[in-house]
């Protein structure tokens, strides 16, 4: 997986551990948590998801990194940068996060999307990083704005993979280079990555 791992404050984005299998298999059998992502997932469907995370990561050099607490060593859920799945009507480069649902509200989403755009912009060199999610999920469009990401409403789109019903209509929300550059030197927090 490249080893890259990245700590905030009170956070590190790792590599995927076997004990996270466990914590990550409830995460995907919890219908509030897949509430704005389609049906449950197995338990052979979850760990098959952590391998596809692993294979990808080691491709490329970047992707789902799983999110423990610093002080704790807690799993949370995961956070990372992915490529833009095939049939949306964008490209690019998406940042993404799913915590644990007792892992809400304490600004953990935040703080490891902004990791993941420290890496992107910082390391990567991108020049734009995108993030989607259901018209419903306003939890999740809170964390792109509070990280300073952008959205235009002809951006909006109908997710094609989506079967007709609430997760259909998504939200689009666009960070640029710049404005990262221009908004990252006011953030208290430092963000390391190893």
């Amino acid at each position: 997986m490249g080893g890259v791992e990245l700590r905030t404050g009170r956070l590190v984005l790792r590599a995927w551990r076997e004990e996270d299998l466990g914590p990550w298999a409830e995460m995907n059998a919890d219908p509030e948590i897949r509430r704005h992502l389609g049906e449950l997932l197995s338990r052979a469907e979850s760990d098959a998801t952590v391998a596809r995370m692993r294979e990808e990561f080691a491709a490329r050099g970047y992707g789902w990194w799983a999110v423990e607490s610093r002080e704790t060593g807690e799993f949370l859920g995961r956070a990372g940068l992915d490529r833009v799945g095939e049939g949306l009507p964008y490209g690019g480069v998406d940042v993404g996060w799913r915590l644990k649902r007792d892992a809400w509200g304490y600004g953990y989403a935040t703080e490891a999307g902004r990791a993941c755009l420290e890496f992107g912009f910082g390391v990567l060199g991108l020049s734009e990083i995108v993030a989607s999610t259901t018209v419903r999920n306003l939890r999740s469009q809170a964390v792109m704005r509070r990280l300073g990401m952008t959205r235009d409403p002809a951006d909006d789109f109908e997710d094609p993979s989506a079967p007709e019903g609430p997760l259909k209509a998504c939200v689009l929300h666009r960070m640029r280079r710049e404005r990262w550059e221009a908004l990252r030197s006011n953030l208290a927090e430092s963000i390391e990555i190893r």
